[in-house]
């Protein structure tokens, strides 16, 4: 452990509970963004940007020797969902949560920049990367578009999520497909409303809706270890209104799809549009679609995966491949499709509640050994002559 991070992790945790107190959804993550920026210019960056793709930072450490730009990244954005809390820095926003951990996430990647402060990097330049609206999938696409990015063009990107259900500290790595490509589809039917009592003067898209849920249920192929892996869920339905002498004249759909592969995601959309279409000219129905929070495949570099691998080790932190990849969604896969990096995961204890749940709360624990992990991280892939962290 860098001798400066016990002292630094009071103030750390400190932190972490007062984002978690005020969490902010995508997109609006103003007061986050501001406290991140305070924090941050303590640690004095060769340069900080601030506004990027939205509330976004970029913080970045210049190396006197040349060397590789190395890019961490984490994510600040909240859930809304809300809390149950079983600790006293509970959310003070209602219906607002950081039930996935960003908070977390951020706060490690803040430990990184301090202990950087201290120490600057011997070659390269380490980016630190704070993300705004990675929970709706938009937050990476923006900051990628977003001109200033320019500067930073990393020649390797990192980035974690904390896994309920490993042992904590748990470095959980494997190469290729490691989060799935995620979209969701909502549809729209629209027939002809008419009287419940005569209901062959209207167009009802019921049947029509039934034989979809049924069509998009063969689509699946739900073995997480097939290259193939398919998995179409309905989250939403609604047919017409709570007027029982009206016969529905139209209807809603939602649909979440995911796969290991971008092409087969391709391929998956294709033949669920295709059904929709089949189906609604069939029964005499109009279509409105529209594609909401896509996520990109994330998917490993081997060389990046290797690096990880070594610097784990040389810290106490073996990997431990997962039996395959995981099936919720990441935006962080829009960057290793651009450039060579991995996303890893970091235990977060056994027995602690899972992601999303109203009881779930970042371990404090996890800060050090998340800190030290990705700060040897940086160091390791920004100097070519440097071989341990």
């Amino acid at each position: 452990m860098p001798a400066s991070l016990p002292a630094l992790l009071p103030g750390l945790i400190a932190f972490r509970h007062r984002l978690h107190a005020q969490p902010e959804l995508s997109g609006a993550e103003q007061a986050t963004a501001a406290a991140l920026a305070t924090a941050l210019r303590t640690c004095r960056p060769d340069s900080l940007l601030t506004g990027l793709g939205g509330h976004g930072l970029l913080a970045s450490f210049q190396g006197a020797q040349p060397g590789p730009t190395v890019l961490l990244r984490a994510d600040f954005d909240a859930l809304p969902i809300t809390e149950c809390p079983q600790h006293d820095h509970g959310s003070q926003t209602p219906g607002v949560a950081h039930l996935c951990g960003h908070d977390g996430h951020s706060t490690v990647l803040l430990g990184v920049a301090q202990l950087l402060a201290e120490d600057r990097p011997a070659a390269g330049r380490i980016c630190l990367l704070f993300q705004p609206a990675e929970e709706t999938g938009q937050g990476a696409a923006a900051v990628l578009a977003d001109p200033a990015f320019a500067t930073c063009q990393p020649d390797y990107v990192y980035a974690f999520h904390n896994l309920p259900g490993f042992p904590l500290g748990q470095l959980v790595l494997k190469e290729g497909a490691f989060t799935a490509a995620v979209r969701s589809l909502a549809l729209r039917l629209i027939g002809r409303p008419c009287h419940a009592a005569e209901p062959e003067h209207g167009i009802n898209p019921a049947l029509a809706m039934a034989e979809l849920l049924q069509r998009a249920d063969a689509l699946n192929l739900r073995d997480p270890g097939h290259p193939d892996f398919a998995l179409v869920t309905p989250v939403h339905a609604r047919l017409g209104e709570l007027a029982y002498g009206t016969s529905a004249g139209e209807g809603e759909l939602h649909f979440t799809l995911r796969s290991w592969q971008q092409g087969r995601m391709d391929t998956l959309s294709g033949a669920l549009l295709a059904a929709v279409a089949e189906v609604a000219e069939r029964h005499g129905l109009a279509v409105e679609s529209r594609w909401l929070e896509e996520f990109a495949a994330c998917h490993n570099d081997p060389a990046a995966v290797s690096l990880l691998s070594h610097v784990g080790a040389a810290l106490g932190m073996p990997a431990q491949a997962p039996e395959c990849p995981f099936k919720w969604g990441e935006d962080f896969g829009l960057f290793t499709q651009r450039y060579p990096g991995a996303l890893f995961g970091l235990g977060a204890g056994v027995n602690q509640a899972a992601l999303h749940q109203a009881d779930y709360d970042f371990p404090d624990d996890l800060l050090a050994p998340a800190i030290r992990l990705m700060h040897g991280l940086a160091l390791a892939a920004s100097d070519p002559v440097r071989t341990r962290p």
